[in-house]
């Protein structure tokens, strides 16, 4: 017990002197188009990190990054592993980060989570996160995918695990119907992340100002 509260000490020290580290991620979902626009709100607040899955791809502008975030993919994750005791990607990604933002998170990903799947970079990161540490998603679907009883018991599932859901907003979907399910705005996720972290930051500081 005292090598871990030692441990979590020195990891509050360690965040206090840098910049908080960001790792988001995108999953198959048109909401993809925005992720560009996503890391652009963090960057200036945070160190940043993104993960795609190969599902979001068509979706995503690789221009729109930002130059200094750097982009990893499916096919990255095995890429430099030769030999045992070689790093491996998702491993090393889930102990970078200070938080993981999925932004936007398809009902497939959403489906793979909750049920412990990892065939992807991504699922790889979940299931090898430490939830000690923020795990913010923000869903996008079609209105009756989001409605369906599959998506409560999904979400249910992740609440246990202590993630925090980001809700959809109603709008014209891609799709043409008008309905709940649309991503969050990224400011709007960038503005709840900020403030989870530094109200953190200020309990674990003892409440000094």
């Amino acid at each position: 017990m005292e090598s871990g509260k030692r441990n979590r000490e020195d990891m509050e020290v360690q965040t206090t002197h840098r910049k908080p580290r960001v790792l988001l991620a995108a999953s198959g979902s048109v909401a993809a188009i925005k992720f560009g626009n996503l890391c652009h709100c963090f960057t200036e607040w945070a160190e940043v990190r993104a993960v795609v899955s190969k599902s979001s791809l068509p979706f995503l502008d690789r221009l729109s990054l930002p130059r200094e975030v750097t982009l990893y993919t499916d096919e990255d994750e095995w890429s430099s592993w030769n030999k045992i005791g070689d790093p491996v990607l998702h491993i090393d990604l889930r102990r970078w980060a200070d938080v993981l933002v999925i932004a936007p998170l398809s009902a497939n990903t959403l489906g793979k989570i909750a049920g412990g799947l990892c065939d992807n970079l991504l699922t790889c990161i979940i299931r090898a996160w430490d939830y000690s540490k923020p795990l913010f998603v923000a869903p996008a679907m079609n209105t009756l995918m989001w409605n369906n009883p599959f998506t409560e018991r999904h979400l249910l599932t992740l609440d246990e695990l202590g993630v925090t859901l980001i809700p959809p907003i109603k709008k014209r979907l891609a799709c043409g119907d008008y309905g709940n399910g649309a991503m969050a705005e990224p400011s709007l996720i960038y503005s709840t992340v900020r403030l989870f972290w530094e109200s953190q930051a200020h309990q674990q500081s003892g409440g000094t100002s």
